[in-house]
């Protein structure tokens, strides 16, 4: 390359050069057309140099070529076409006649260069003289070439000379680096848009798990860099990723089949060339390795080569992008109408011809084995991807570069502004050069013939476009031809979810039926479950982990749990937070129905009792036991009955206060009372004994202030209790992920234990004074009842701990109510029913004898 760029240099004045005259012998230009303005074009014309092994000190002084290509023809005719559609407008530069040089670059980096200084040069076969190889560049700028290595190599060498070189498939997206290439333009988008599209693809399909395969080349590096950069970003993992190159050795294709056949992914992403591509479907046809969704970039997706139908079994259903078809008119009858020539500079349509129809174009000497060709052979009669212009985006792009050429010139050689004038950027036909072309080509704005508007960006790249590319697949006809069919359009600038519009139903895929192909290294983790990626493997390999009771994923392939609100708990498939049950204690429920019940039952016996005990209040076994206290007991019984009221229901600040509270209240007046009766007992038997006068000082005055005294000290504990920290209603969540309790948080839990603290000191004290009492001669000793109406009272309250304790949710409340029903039955039972007894059923021992033992 340094070589080319070393005699291109306008200061070099040594025509006898030996360097110089070396790349100076170059062939012909393959076609060629006088003008005013020249415009070059490399096109790789053939496919193959007959020497791979090329150099700069080993080229032929004529290049040899081998494979014709009928796709890169049909670029370059479309370059002469749009060369002569200008020519014939009075709308663009009139009075100046465009040229053309267009060389063939034969797929070859150091041919698509020594093209490239010879159109620069303007030195061809024949024309060497004694004058110097430095001079003004011949082209104004270059269409081409096609590929991207060739591109590269030519935009290098050209750069520092500031000659436009505008590509129609040049796609690398290292290209847009206006740093390393400033001279370089093109008509086709950066392959950071195709890299893109084909990630949006794979994803589009639910693919995630995928192999790749490049060409080693810049077109197919940096694709392929770009692929997995951005199907990092978007979740796809790349299973492994080789490199392809045609000249490579066998043995590396075979290890390259084998890493495909080994491999779990299904689907291959092929950013090569077909020549590359070629190479590697021969190993892959011997070793029978078919199956493969294969998904292709632009530069093969639609090649239509002799060898797709022996390869087709392994490419069937393959998906790709391509550039959008273009719509030129005019272009069609043009290609069928060239014929060949014998001109030199010219003949680059000679060989074509001699190949489609048989003949030769060559002088007769009477000894060639060929008839020789008219020129006048129908073109339409064959079918080659020459006349082919079912996917012609490249044309396209050829047309648009053309061009974007000629405004450019257009603008440049017209004076029609003071401002163009006095800044001297406008020239005349004599004095134009490469870099006022280049200035203007970054200004260019246009509208084309398919009435898209067309300007280039600041990097050289086309402006955006709604629609990007074309989506094509492999499909066989009903003559059982390959066809590229367009099966949807891929939008790059509309937002995420809209990019593709595709008609599933006309899609050929891989495999059998209409089944999109999988290719996945997991499978997806449905809503309920969780991604863990597996240790040492990418991201798409994971196992399926369900969520944790209170956590949810509701979509798939979720990453994370999400922990539900603290009301909500998850559904069974732990993909739907859904509000907890409430629970409390209601009347509506079988158990607060029953206990309810024996609440209202024990307070109407309580007061059953009581009404008997009114009506026989003068008989000597109501007198006998203190009828003030006894009527207080059963007042205060019938209010603890009723007070386990106010432990059903809802809990309310209202009701949470007053269960408490009146449960402390009423049972310290209760076991007070039964406290002044056992105290009564004692006292009655003590004044009994000479010269005792005790009764006065425990009298019924004494005895209804020794019962207040005792309730107002735990009214006084309540009421400390509501002032420093109430009882509240609260939910409990932390007992059951499933429920959420309704309770009644306690506040003060030292004031509670207070309030339960005296109940049982009273308790105690009455247990034991009723104790001290139990065989005092009497037959009817009240103290031996309310002995064991106490013990039955703290034995109750004793297992009431652990089971309050232990009791979840609703059933604490339960067990609460039950002791409190439990000891107020004990107490009435105990004391008065014996006394009912009497009273009701056995009258006759109620009498003042019988109770005092003289029966």
């Amino acid at each position: 390359m340094l070589l080319f760029i070393i005699c291109a240099m306008p200061f070099s004045s040594d025509a006898k050069d030996p360097l110089c005259l070396q790349w100076r012998k170059t062939e012909l230009p393959m076609f060629s057309k006088e003008g005013d303005i020249i415009i070059g074009g490399i096109f790789s014309l053939h496919d193959n140099p007959v020497d791979d092994n090329l150099t700069f000190t080993s080229m032929p002084e004529v290049s040899q070529c081998k494979g014709l290509n009928f796709r890169e023809l049909q670029f370059a005719q479309s370059m002469i076409f749009t060369i002569d559609e200008i020519n014939n407008s009075t709308d663009i530069l009139p009075g100046i006649v465009l040229g053309y040089k267009i060389y063939d670059a034969c797929r070859d980096v150091q041919l698509a260069i020594r093209s490239a200084m010879a159109l620069v040069s303007g030195k061809e076969e024949g024309s060497l003289g004694d004058k110097s190889c430095a001079k003004p560049s011949s082209v104004l700028a270059i269409i081409g070439p096609s590929s991207s290595a060739p591109t590269v190599g030519v935009a290098k060498a050209l750069g520092p000379f500031n000659v436009p070189v505008i590509s129609h498939g040049a796609s690398c997206a290292c290209l847009s680096d206006k740093k390393l290439f400033p001279a370089f333009l093109r008509t086709i988008p950066s392959d950071y848009y195709q890299s893109r599209a084909l990630v949006q693809l794979v994803k589009h399909f639910g693919w995630t798990w995928v192999g790749a395969i490049r060409s080693d080349d810049d077109y197919g590096n940096y694709g392929m860099a770009t692929f997995e950069q951005i199907a990092q970003q978007e979740g796809v993992c790349i299973e492994y990723s080789e490199t392809i190159y045609r000249t490579y050795p066998r043995e590396k294709f075979r290890r390259t089949v084998n890493t495909i056949k080994s491999s779990s992914s299904n689907v291959i992403i092929g950013f090569v060339n077909f020549y590359d591509l070629e190479v590697l479907l021969e190993e892959m046809y011997l070793k029978n390795v078919t199956g493969f969704q294969w998904i292709g970039s632009d530069s093969w997706i639609s090649a239509r080569n002799p060898s797709m139908m022996e390869y087709y079994k392994l490419l069937k259903g393959a998906i790709g992008v391509q550039v959008s078809d273009a719509i030129i008119p005019g272009l069609k009858e043009f290609l069928l109408n060239v014929h060949p020539s014998n001109i030199p500079g010219n003949t680059g349509m000679n060989t074509y011809w001699e190949f489609l129809f048989n003949c030769t174009t060559a002088s007769q000497d009477g000894t060639a084995s060929f008839l020789p060709c008219t020129g006048t052979e129908n073109l339409g009669a064959v079918n080659t991807q020459y006349t082919d212009m079912s996917n012609n985006g490249y044309s396209g792009n050829v047309y648009k570069a053309v061009y974007a050429i000629a405004y450019s010139l257009h603008n440049l050689l017209k004076c029609n502004s003071p401002e163009q004038i006095a800044s001297k950027r406008c020239s005349n036909r004599t004095s134009v050069e490469p870099l006022q072309v280049l200035q203007y080509l970054k200004m260019v704005n246009f509208t084309a013939s398919n009435g898209e508007n067309f300007y280039f960006d600041e990097s050289g790249d086309p402006a955006a476009k709604v629609k990007t590319y074309d989506l094509i697949n492999w499909q066989l006809d009903k003559e059982g031809l390959i066809q590229f069919v367009t099966v949807g359009a891929y939008y790059a600038f509309l937002p995420e979810g809209q990019q593709f519009m595709i008609n599933y139903s006309h899609i050929v895929w891989s495999g059998p039926g209409k089944k999109v192909p999988k290719s996945v290294c997991s499978d997806s983790c449905q809503p309920g479950t969780r991604k863990a990626v597996q240790k040492g493997k990418p991201v798409c390999c994971y196992d399926c982990i369900p969520c944790a009771d209170g956590e949810i994923s509701n979509r798939t392939d979720s990453p994370d749990c999400l922990k539900c609100p603290l009301e909500y708990k998850s559904n069974k498939g732990n993909n739907q937070c859904i509000l907890k049950e409430i629970e409390y204690l209601s009347f509506e429920e079988l158990m607060g129905i029953l206990l309810a019940t024996f609440s209202l039952l024990g307070a109407f016996l309580t007061t059953s009792i009581a009404f008997v005990f009114y009506l026989k209040r003068d008989t000597p076994i109501v007198k006998a036991n203190n009828s003030e206290l006894s009527f207080l007991l059963l007042f205060s019984l019938a209010l603890c009955f009723l007070c386990s009221l106010t432990f059903i229901g809802q809990p309310s600040d209202w009701s949470c206060i007053l269960r408490h509270t009146a449960f402390g209240i009423t049972f310290v007046l209760c076991i007070s009372c039964v406290l002044g009766k056992t105290i009564v007992v004692l006292m009655a038997f003590r004044a009994t004994l000479p010269g005792s006068n005790i009764m006065k000082w425990f009298g019924p005055t004494q005895q209804r202030l020794s019962v207040c005294a005792f309730t107002l000290i735990q009214v006084v504990i309540c009421l400390f209790w509501l002032l420093i920290s109430p009882p509240f209603p609260n939910k409990n969540m932390k007992h059951s992920s499933e429920i959420i309790i309704l309770e009644c948080d306690l506040g003060s839990a030292t004031a509670f234990y207070a309030v339960l603290g005296y109940i049982g000191f009273l308790s105690g004290l009455c247990f034991i004074l009723a104790f001290l009492a139990r065989k005092l001669p009497d037959n009817f000793n009240e103290a031996k009842f309310i002995t064991f109406s106490i013990l039955i009272f703290c034995a109750v309250w004793i297992t009431f701990i652990p089971a309050y304790i232990s009791s979840p949710g609703k059933y604490t409340v339960a067990v609460e109510i039950f002791a409190i029903l439990a000891s107020s039955f004990g107490l009435l039972i105990c004391i008065f029913i014996p006394k009912c007894y009497i009273i009701l059923l056995k009258p006759e021992k109620n009498t003042k004898k019988y109770l005092m033992g003289k029966m």
